[in-house]
């Protein structure tokens, strides 16, 4: 406090929110909400929807939590965060399961209502003194009876209990707008448009969300100061809030737009890519045609079809189904048509943990087929980089003639960032390579480009160009099919030869990079936890340096001399080391440390800054 009473206003470079509550709590809802307007003011972000599988696990119950962690700081934030500065807990069970997620200093809120006697025994309390059993500092906590609240503030709006009930997320974020000197004229705006055609859901919410900040502001919730993070070395643009399967979407679109192509999307929903299939369902306007299938492999199979008829295609799925989608796959990789096969990985194996994060699919991705059948693989690094890397899939996909696979995860796909919307006009040109005009009335369809190896992409119906492509070989100079030994062995080699021609950026060093004696590897969407590890580590002393991979098959062409540049390499990913065995394949002599984790959750910077403290 100040002398006069007043609550100080500290400033801080970032914080990390967490909320959570029963999955039907709006957590996600308040999150998103929160992690928006700080975009809009211009503050850094990343998000972290952690939820449960379950369908709707029973109310109260420690399965059932679902959370929403977002970072946010005065510029670029590179990971969610590991623990919060901020926890909201909804209920008795998701203080029990998220306090581990809590820095030993952090303020929790929590909505003394949902701490009844069947509350403490659903989320196995021994005592109703819950605060003292978890060893919680009772002046950290702002404890308020939410519930009450949200009903004394709508007695008068008409809405049954149960509808009053789904509001006490809005009161949380008000405490939070509150504690952080957020505009809440924001939040007013972010609900009027969700809820444009039921105007009065969007007021009674705003009403919430006022009484929340209220409460905040009138009895200054038990905490001695409020924050402000302002935002710094600001680019001018326009920004949004974007997850990573809209920025796919969005890169999708992009694509077919720069090409002059139809974008067509066959796919059957799966956690958690179903969000791609959605978002691009409401882009019909722009021409995109979305055909929801009735399995996997049918929905790559239309996809296969679309391509064939001169679309931009793309299959979105995950890893179980990208199983069910191979043989589909391998149609594309032999008749060597453009596919953009986007796969969200997610724990396994099986169905796994449908709702969590892993990187396992990455030898799926560049073996997991029959024959000899090598495809472009590409590993987006982070929820913004999802646009630009659809874009490049689709660049090469419809450029080199070849299917390609871009992975993301979970961690990507439903987490979030503040984005620049780009100009679409200076996004680079996409040339499809069309059959020539020369060659009207002799096209084979394996002729080839013999610069990139690629044959030429001929639409059917056009005059002059007939022919016909299948999953049998073909022969390399007229097309028909041939079981010959020595066509084969050629056709094989060169549609592995087109694949190793795509040029793909270098790697890039980041760090210390002239003389590091640890080189951190890592592919995709590690790429913030593994830099913020590095940042932490040189803050420390020591010399560390970075190479993050985006482009996985083919591998940039400095790759050997990246990784024999230094005297250790330590290659972490989230699996048990598909990328360390890959790069051992493709790098003679390479030998490297390996940091490998399967826990359905992001690397936690602080668990890789001990590990290389210890082991190096």
């Amino acid at each position: 406090m100040t002398e006069q009473g007043q609550l100080e206003v500290k400033e801080l470079e970032q914080v990390v929110v967490r909320f959570s509550g029963d999955s039907g709590d709006g957590m996600q809802l308040a999150g998103n909400i929160f992690s928006t307007i700080s975009a809009t003011v211009g503050n850094g972000i990343s998000t972290f929807p952690d939820y449960p599988a379950d369908v709707r696990a029973p109310q109260g119950s420690l399965t059932g939590v679902s959370g929403f962690q977002v970072h946010i700081g005065e510029g670029r934030v590179y990971t969610p965060g590991d623990k919060c500065d901020v926890l909201v807990a909804m209920n008795a069970a998701a203080l029990k399961t998220q306090y581990k997620y809590a820095k030993p200093q952090a303020t929790i809120i929590i909505d003394t209502d949902s701490f009844g006697a069947n509350d403490l025994r659903k989320a196995a309390f021994q005592t109703e003194d819950y605060l003292g059993e978890m060893g919680i500092d009772p002046d950290r906590v702002i404890e308020c009876p939410l519930t009450q609240m949200v009903k004394d503030c709508l007695k008068d709006s008409g809405m049954d209990n149960k509808a009053q009930l789904k509001c006490r997320n809005m009161f949380a974020l008000g405490i939070v707008c509150w504690l952080f000197n957020r505009d809440i004229s924001l939040v007013g705006n972010y609900l009027r448009d969700k809820f444009a055609k039921k105007p009065e859901i969007a007021e009674n919410n705003i009403k919430v969300v006022q009484a929340g900040y209220d409460y905040g502001h009138n009895v200054h919730a038990s905490v001695p100061a409020t924050y402000r993070i302002e935002s710094k070395n600001k680019v001018k643009g326009r920004y949004m809030d974007i997850t990573g399967n809209k920025a796919t979407s969005y890169g999708l679109i992009a694509a077919a737009e720069k090409a002059g192509l139809r974008l067509f999307l066959g796919s059957y929903p799966i956690t958690p890519a179903t969000d791609i299939l959605h978002e691009l369902s409401k882009h019909k306007s722009l021409g995109v045609i979305t055909v929801q299938c009735e399995d996997e492999i049918s929905g790559c199979a239309t996809a296969v079809g679309a391509s064939f008829a001169g679309a931009l295609a793309v299959t979105s799925t995950s890893g179980p189904g990208l199983c069910l989608k191979s043989e589909a796959i391998n149609l594309a990789v032999i008749d060597e048509l453009p596919l953009v096969i986007v796969d969200v990985q997610r724990s396994g194996p099986s169905t796994g943990m449908p709702t969590k994060s892993e990187q396992t699919d990455l030898l799926q991705a560049l073996y997991g087929r029959n024959g000899e059948s090598p495809m472009p693989v590409i590993a987006a690094v982070s929820p913004t980089d999802c646009f630009d890397a659809a874009f490049e899939a689709s660049k090469i996909a419809v450029e080199h003639l070849t299917p390609v696979i871009l992975l993301t995860d979970s961690f990507l796909a439903n987490g979030s960032a503040a984005w620049k919307l780009p100009d679409i006009n200076k996004l680079p040109e996409i040339k499809p390579h069309y059959a020539l005009p020369e060659q009207k009335g002799k096209y084979t369809p394996y002729e080839r480009d013999p610069e990139t190896g690629a044959r030429y992409w001929a639409i059917p119906g056009t005059e002059g160009y007939t022919h016909i492509i299948g999953g049998l070989e073909k022969d390399g100079k007229t097309g028909a099919i041939s079981t010959d030994p020595e066509n084969h062995n050629t056709m094989c080699r060169l549609r592995a030869e087109k694949v190793a021609r795509i040029a793909v950026p270098d790697v890039e060093v980041l760090g210390d990079k002239d003389d590091a004696e640890l080189l951190l590897v890592g592919f995709g969407s590690t790429f913030g936890h593994l830099y913020s590890a590095m940042e932490e580590l040189r803050k420390q002393g020591r010399k560390i340096a970075l190479a993050q991979f985006r482009n996985i098959n083919p591998l940039p062409k400095n790759t050997a001399e990246v990784l024999k540049r230094y005297p250790k390499v330590l290659v972490a990913e989230q699996n048990f080391g598909q990328f360390a065995a890959y790069l051992r394949s493709k790098v003679d002599g390479f030998v490297p440390y390996q940091y490998n984790e399967v826990k359905g959750q992001p690397f936690q910077v602080n668990e890789i800054v001990d590990h290389v403290t210890q082991k190096f």
